[in-house]
């Protein structure tokens, strides 16, 4: 069998080294340079680090190097993945600089022609022809930067708008007035250097985020808080097992009680009070969606003014203000602004799909239909990996990959159509109603990331065993716990009579 995989981040990379050490043809395609998805040194911005400590931001036979410090830079990310490719020999699977632009699906027995050209446009476009495709493309691949009124004139007049990953030069804030928009990870994240350079620092911030410190209260790593199963049953899940019934029913003040204490130490130790930037609502809103922790020096410099928040703000239009690029919050104060810098999430979607494909991947409301967040229901021959967003990424898309590959094996067989069907409609229902149609469509499961894990892994007959998983409630969950399971499934399908047989690389033709 010859698989395609789109995208060369944590989640194409685990899914190729899974999938050829599972016997099958693999050809990963990347339209960057370099291996590292958000990490590739095209789309890293200044001053982007991992919101993970390095012991639980790995894949499973990998630690991260003993020199990286806690928390590693996005270069040292890139590398560490580098390192990966090299261990398992994945070299020769990469096509880096290499763009898909379509993939058709051919039949329900054929499948995929994949269309490809080097990265920029151009010619020669490589057409062939594979049996299955993975997309790895990641939901944070196609950043969702607003249309503002009078973006026209202001770029005219010498401003700039672009996303934070496609800020890479800080010299291009330098003596500059910068705006940020955005009050997410990257736009705090970018926010410090650029407050080193620029002339005036201001971020926009539409709603604001509660943000978990690294250490609550200079002591206590927040690995020990939220990296745990017992952190994770904090929250509220879409069904309750075990403990978590107790959490949710007789202890449920204890729970709240818990979330509230951290709360009030965080608002304390980040002075959220005098600064004006205690978020709405009560700390445990922190999962609604993503959860944001604290950029190292962020709210100091917005107490000494050299980073400004305008909270519950929105830029209404782009303008010239005196001959000057600025901008117009809704609430009418004009900043200057030469540089507008937007953290504004991402699109979710597969750029080389057509509009008849994504509609057989969606529902009405453009959330991706997968289930396990792997299998499409109504589109044969796919499955995606990374599509579940989690406290783990790294982990999830790679305990995902051992399904995908135990699926072609045959060592699985899904439930019926309409049963997958409704598990899924009713999952996105859940979690558009907890999240406020924050789950970025379908495909971020935070802060549940073990409870994905063990789904895949319990229908795999997989998981770990019980005395491991105790381990998890009180201590951070380490990804080399799972380091075994990819052999154990290949063991397992090969016992069952499926051999995944590697067959010879695809043919290639010329594009008519």
């Amino acid at each position: 069998m010859r698989i395609a995989v789109v995208g060369a981040g944590f989640a194409g990379l685990s899914a190729a080294k899974v999938l050829r050490q599972s016997g099958f043809h693999v050809t990963v395609f990347e339209k960057a340079p370099d291996v590292g998805g958000v990490w590739s040194r095209t789309r890293r911005y200044p001053g982007l680090r991992t919101q993970n400590d390095k012991g639980t931001y790995h894949l499973s036979d990998l630690p991260m190097p003993a020199h990286y410090p806690q928390w590693p830079t996005g270069e040292q990310v890139q590398e560490y993945l580098e390192s990966y490719v090299d261990m398992f020999g994945l070299g020769t699977a990469l096509r880096l600089s290499t763009e898909v632009v379509s993939a058709e699906l051919l039949d329900d027995e054929t499948g995929w022609l994949l269309a490809s050209r080097p990265a920029g446009g151009g010619d020669p476009v490589t057409v062939e022809r594979y049996d299955h495709l993975v997309v790895a493309n990641g939901i944070f691949c196609d950043p969702l930067v607003p249309s503002f009124p009078g973006v026209e004139d202001f770029t005219a007049a010498g401003g700039r708008v672009l996303a934070a990953g496609e800020f890479h030069d800080l010299a291009a804030a330098r003596e500059k007035n910068v705006l940020i928009v955005g009050y997410g990870k990257s736009s705090c994240d970018v926010a410090i250097p650029v407050s080193d350079v620029a002339a005036r620092t201001h971020v926009v911030a539409r709603e604001l985020l509660w943000k978990m410190p690294r250490k609550l209260g200079g002591a206590l790593n927040y690995k020990y808080l939220l990296l745990t199963r017992m952190g994770e049953a904090l929250f509220r899940y879409i069904t309750l097992k075990g403990f978590e019934r107790f959490l949710h029913g007789p202890g449920n003040g204890l729970r709240r009680g818990m979330l509230d204490s951290v709360g009030s130490v965080a608002t304390r130790q980040l002075k959220l009070r005098e600064l004006g930037l205690v978020p709405n609502g009560s700390f445990q809103d922190i999962a609604r969606s993503t959860v944001s922790l604290v950029t190292e020096g962020f709210f100091e410099r917005v107490a000494d003014g050299r980073i400004g928040v305008h909270r519950d703000r929105t830029i209404s239009e782009l303008l010239v203000d005196d001959g000057r690029p600025a901008a117009r919050l809704a609430d009418g104060t004009v900043l200057a602004a030469d540089l507008v810098i937007c953290g504004t999430g991402f699109r979710q979607h597969v750029p080389f799909f057509d509009e008849t494909l994504h509609a057989r991947l969606q529902d009405d409301a453009g959330n991706f239909m997968l289930y396990r967040q792997i299998l499409p229901i109504d589109v044969p021959h796919l499955t995606f990996a990374g599509y579940n967003s989690s406290f783990f990424s790294p982990l999830s898309a790679e305990m995902a990959a051992v399904w995908t590959a135990a699926y072609l094996r045959g060592g699985i067989t899904p439930p019926p159509v309409d049963r997958m069907r409704e598990e899924v409609r009713t999952r996105v229902a859940w979690m558009a109603a907890r999240t406020g149609g924050r789950h970025a469509r379908g495909t971020n499961v935070i802060p549940f990331s073990m409870h994905n894990i063990d789904e895949v892994l319990d229908e795999l007959g997989l998981n770990l065993g019980r005395l491991a998983r105790a381990r998890q409630w009180l201590l951070p969950v380490d990804p080399r716990s799972y380091r075994r399971v990819t052999a154990r499934m290949i063991r397992r399908t090969a016992d069952e009579g499926v051999t995944g047989r590697a067959e010879p690389a695809p043919a290639r033709r010329a594009a008519p």
